[in-house]
């Protein structure tokens, strides 16, 4: 069985399987554990490995003159002692950083070796298969600790609702039952506030879009949510939910006069829904709009509230499409905050690649800075050298991106070519390490995709409260606030 595995390895499989699978273990955007490690180590020596046997079939198939015989597994030995030792010294040189030298060069042989075997025969594709398995069943399994109805009839899902509480699923119940309330603002800021609005409809409220749309609209207007002097359109991730951090935020700024409305589209994950179908939600998202932007422009100028669009990742993307900014120009809504867009985001992506000349990719600066903005941990885009940043117009979008978040800067591209944003300058969170390999970048990044919320907060996809108060101040124009005191809410918001 040996000998006959020998023979049919491929040379040019070997030598490039093992490129990649040096290459998988340079810095990417975020630090990966040794399992993550592991399973992108292995897919890049298998693909690898695959490309070099499909050039060595095509290079057969055009009738090209090829090695035979002895000089055959002379370049078949020859390659697979030149891997072996570049797979054990790049291993060794990553373990090194945590072990002693010669422990770490132990455990580089012997893991280099497992890893060959395993791709070889199978094994690491079974074990991952499994693995993802299970981490999906044991998500699919995961309930929620059971939690009463709201007792408060200006609560959704209360017995006065026209939502039950039953229907609003796992992630409706948690945004309605956490948030701050009335008295947790008031006794902070030390200064009057009203309860917060929010309203939710779930996946199994209603059949279509359309009717649990129509479902939130009615039970907006019963909670008094157009009373309120900020009404912010929700749209959540792919699993339904909405960030504590942006919500929570918002109330504070304005005092708990906020009403804030969702609408559950799928109780996928947002990685899965963005790879396999980018575009879901969008209609949605959009049936929402219509039903509050159309009540919301019947309602007098002077009394109704501003209207604000919100989402997060896969949320962001569905809001964008919620709207055509030109379908909203003779009475526009106040602005935006989208936070973490993903790299399918159409208008983001227009946005980000008719930035200004010289500004960076991972934080655009766009015109004049009147109708758009971008943000990240350390504030805003610089503003061109030529002119001050303009006031802003009628209309205020922010988004907020950190430049080590993969879900933002993933791109199918990658694949052949380098991404504008690892061109210096990067961004603060980035590794300066980090450098560009055709195919195997785009397999950093895919992992980097699926693990994007396992980073610190503030770094990856976990966007940091503080983060949300700055940009939240830029859109809703937040003016009673000393910085003292927004340094204050800052620390109060953070903690665990």
């Amino acid at each position: 069985m040996g000998r006959g595995l020998w023979h049919s390895l491929s040379t040019s499989g070997l030598l490039l399987g093992t490129l990649f699978f040096a290459a998988s273990l340079t810095p990417t955007l975020l630090p990966r554990s040794f399992l993550t490690q592991g399973v992108l180590s292995g897919c890049s020596l298998a693909t690898g490995y695959g490309i070099g046997v499909f050039a060595s079939w095509l290079w057969a198939y055009m009738e090209l003159a090829q090695p035979k015989g002895h000089l055959l597994r002379v370049a078949k030995l020859a390659a697979a002692t030149g891997c072996a030792v570049v797979a054990v010294i790049f291993v060794a040189i990553r373990v090194n950083r945590f072990l002693p030298r010669r422990v770490s060069s132990v455990i580089g042989v012997i893991a280099a070796a497992a890893l060959f075997w395993s791709v070889i025969s199978g094994v690491l594709f079974r074990v991952a298969l499994r693995v993802a398995d299970a981490s999906f069943q044991e998500y699919d399994e995961l309930i929620e600790p059971e939690t009463e109805p709201p007792t408060d009839a200006l609560k959704t899902g209360s017995s006065a609702s026209l939502l039950a509480w039953n229907e609003l699923g796992r992630a409706g119940r948690e945004f309605i039952s956490s948030g701050p309330t009335r008295e947790d603002i008031s006794a902070f800021s030390g200064r009057r506030a009203l309860e917060p609005v929010r309203v939710y409809v779930g996946l199994r409220s209603a059949d279509t879009p359309e009717v649990r749309a129509k479902l939130a609209l009615e039970e907006l207007k019963r909670v008094g949510g157009f009373e309120r002097s900020v009404l912010i359109v929700v749209t959540p991730t792919g699993t339904g939910w909405v960030d504590p951090a942006a919500i929570d935020s918002v109330e504070h700024l304005h005092h708990g006069a906020v009403a804030s409305v969702a609408l559950q589209y799928s109780y996928l994950a947002s990685w899965l829904s963005l790879l396999v179908e980018p575009g879901y939600g969008a209609d949605a998202a959009r049936a929402l709009f219509n039903e509050i932007y159309g009540y919301w422009i019947a309602l007098p100028k002077d009394s109704r509230p501003r209207l604000y669009l919100h989402g997060l990742s896969l949320g962001a993307t569905n809001s964008e499409q919620s709207t055509d900014l030109i379908e909203v120009l003779g009475d526009p809504f106040a602005g935006a905050l989208w936070s973490g867009p993903p790299y399918s985001s159409r208008l983001w992506r227009s946005l980000t690649d008719r930035r200004n000349p010289g500004s960076p990719a991972w934080l655009p600066q766009f015109r004049d800075g009147s109708f758009v903005r971008f943000m990240n941990q350390d504030g805003e885009a610089a503003g061109p050298d030529s002119a001050p940043n303009a006031s802003w117009g009628p209309m205020r979008v922010v988004y907020l991106q950190y430049a080590s978040d993969p879900v933002t800067f993933f791109d199918y591209r990658s694949f052949y070519r380098e991404p504008e944003w690892m061109l210096p300058p990067r961004g603060p969170d980035v590794s300066p390490q980090l450098r560009w390999y055709p195919v195997v970048t785009l397999l950093q990044l895919t992992l980097d995709m699926l693990m994007a919320t396992t980073a610190p907060i503030g770094y990856g996809h976990v966007y940091a409260p503080a983060h949300y108060i700055d940009a939240w101040i830029e859109v809703t124009d937040v003016r009673d606030w000393s910085p003292e005191e927004i340094t204050r809410l800052k620390q109060h918001l953070s903690r665990p």
